[in-house]
C-alpha cells in the first residue's frame, strides 16, 4: 500500500500564513500539520509515500527529506498547480502508484490517527471517510449512499438534506480501482475546462459506470480541514495539548 498525498496548493483562503509557506507545514502546536500525518502514515505501516508538489514545492521536500529520512519518498510536481485542482494534482501521482493500493490524503487534514487505523481495517476495497456528525452548507464535500452503504453522490453541489454526511478527503482504494481512476482523471484532463475539477467528480464518474465505493463512517473521532484562519484555530484547540498525541 502507497501514501499519496496532494500538496500542491496555493492555500489562498488562509493567507498571508502562506505567503513564505506552504500549507501543509503550518504548525498546529508543536507540530506540522504534514509532521502529524507523516507519522500517522508511518505508524500504520505504509512506508511509500507519493507528494504531488507545486506552490513552494522545494520546502515540503526538503522537510521530508530532513525529517522522515527513513519514508521512501516520491515527488511528482505539478508545474500547472496555479490553474487546475485536485483532479489534475491526483492524476500525477498515477505512474509512481503503478499497481499499488492507496490511501489518498488532502495534505491540509489535520486527524485522529484512529481514523487511518479504522480505514486501513476496514472490509471495504475501496471507501471513502464520512463525518456524519456534521453541519452541512455549500462548501463541504457531501455524501450520498444508498441502504448497502455504497456511494451514490460525492460532491459540493449534492443537496445537503440527501447527504449523509461530509467526506473529509482521505479515502483508500484497491489497485484495479486506482487504475481505473487515473484513467478516468487521463479522460476527464485531456478537456482543459476540467482542469478546476475536483477528484470527487472522477469518483462520481467510476461510480456511474458501477465501480463501487463505501462510506466509512469515522463520527466522533477528531479531525480538521484547514482552508480557512479559523479553521487553523479550530485545530489548535482540538490538537494542541491534548492527551490524543499525533505521536
Amino acid at each position: 500500500m502507497k501514501a499519496i498525498i496532494l500538496a500542491a496548493g496555493i492555500g489562498s483562503r488562509i493567507k498571508p500564513m502562506t505567503n513564505n509557506c506552504p500549507k501543509s507545514l503550518l504548525q498546529i502546536g508543536d507540530f506540522t500539520i504534514l509532521e502529524m500525518m507523516l507519522s500517522h502514515i508511518q505508524d500504520c505501516g505504509i512506508n511509500e509515500v507519493i507528494f504531488v508538489l507545486g506552490y513552494l514545492e522545494e520546502k515540503i521536500k526538503e522537510y521530508v527529506k530532513n525529517n522522515f529520512r527513513s519514508l521512501k519518498a516520491y515527488f511528482v510536481t505539478n508545474d500547472k498547480y496555479a490553474e487546475t485542482n485536485t483532479a489534475y494534482s491526483l492524476m500525477l501521482a498515477m505512474d509512481l502508484s503503478k499497481d499499488s493500493n492507496i490511501v489518498k490524503f488532502d495534505a491540509d487534514v489535520v486527524f485522529d490517527r484512529k481514523i487511518l487505523e479504522r480505514l486501513i481495517k476496514c472490509e471495504y476495497a475501496n471507501c471513502l471517510c464520512i463525518d456524519k456528525d456534521i453541519n452541512l452548507d455549500a462548501e463541504e464535500i457531501k455524501v450520498v449512499i444508498n441502504d448497502q452503504n455504497k456511494v451514490l453522490k460525492v460532491s459540493k453541489t449534492v443537496n445537503p438534506k440527501d447527504a449523509i454526511g461530509e467526506s473529509i478527503g482521505i479515502e483508500k482504494m484497491d489497485g484495479e480501482t486506482a487504475q481505473l481512476l487515473f484513467s478516468e482523471l487521463e479522460i476527464m484532463m485531456e478537456d482543459k475546462s476540467n482542469y478546476q475539477k475536483y477528484y470527487e467528480d472522477a469518483y462520481e464518474r467510476l461510480i456511474n459506470k458501477n465501480v463501487s465505493f463505501y462510506a466509512l463512517d469515522i463520527s466522533g473521532l477528531q479531525w480538521v480541514e484547514i482552508d480557512t484562519k479559523e479553521d487553523f484555530f479550530t485545530a489548535e484547540k482540538i490538537f494542541t495539548n491534548k492527551v490524543l498525541s499525533p505521536f
